[in-house]
């Protein structure tokens, strides 16, 4: 079971510089963090400490990480938000 403090931190963590960063990740925390694995959880705690610019590209599509443990969040969260679009 995962401790309801963690989703706060990553919940604050999650509200970045950028507006449109926020609409992603915020979702993403909300609906999907405490079902993720440990390792998955582990990702997304190191996806916080990359730097705004670099997560816009990613998100944009326009860059891949260089890092294939971020690579993986980065994955499943534009796969989250591509099924949330289509609802």
């Amino acid at each position: 079971m995962i401790d309801e403090q963690e989703v706060n931190r990553m919940r604050w963590a999650s509200r970045r510089g950028m507006l449109e960063l926020d609409l992603v990740l915020e979702p993403f925390v909300n609906e999907r963090y405490r079902d993720l694995s440990e390792q998955d959880r582990e990702r997304y705690r190191a996806l916080m400490h990359c730097q705004d610019q670099e997560m816009f590209g990613w998100f944009l599509r326009k860059e891949r990480p260089d890092d294939p443990e971020i690579a993986a969040i980065v994955s499943l969260i534009l796969e989250h938000a591509r099924s949330r679009s289509k609802v």
